[in-house]
């Protein structure tokens, strides 16, 4: 199939009232891991735990046509400040069920039952893949080491999330 991407361009975001480039470590690690497995980082931002500066953040990227995933981590908790979810949901034009199941299953190996205090989420907006996963080291290690890495190896079977990228705005 043609269009699919020889590299996969990504966005991280770090959703945070208090981690700062100094403090912030899932950002920087997860940015590591995407270019070790031969994709681009296209951009990254640290945005507040506020609804507004989150879509907005997202929309810009998600307009970046180099731009094919956002990865936000933080937010995904219960506290009154957690709305990553919230800023995602409306933008998605489809949701991706089956990541949320699958990060719980992962999870759960990790946590235990304390998988139940994520709220990950994932959709696709404008042929763009979002990502919401948690903030701390190991929800962010459990998702990039044991869901999408995988999806976004162009050679993973049966099927990847690569190969489907220029399918994304079919109608």
């Amino acid at each position: 199939m043609t269009g699919i991407p020889e590299t996969v361009g990504f966005a991280v975001m770090t959703v945070s009232d208090t981690r700062n480039t100094i403090t912030d470590k899932t950002g920087p690690w997860l940015r590591e891991q995407i270019a070790q497995e031969g994709h681009a980082v296209i951009d990254h931002a640290i945005v507040p735990d506020d609804i507004a500066s989150i879509q907005a953040q997202l929309k810009t990227w998600i307009a970046a046509p180099e731009i094919h995933a956002i990865i936000a981590t933080g937010g995904t908790g219960l506290t009154g400040r957690d709305v990553t979810p919230e800023a995602m949901r409306p933008i998605f034009d489809k949701e991706m069920d089956g990541f949320a199941a699958v990060f719980h299953q992962v999870s759960y190996k990790s946590v235990g039952v304390s998988t139940i205090q994520s709220r990950a989420i994932a959709g696709i907006s404008g042929g763009t893949y979002l990502f919401a996963i948690p903030g701390s080291s190991g929800g962010c290690r459990d998702a990039w080491n044991h869901v999408l890495r995988d999806e976004f190896d162009r050679t993973h079977g049966p099927c990847n999330l690569v190969e489907l990228i220029p399918r994304l705005t079919e109608t």
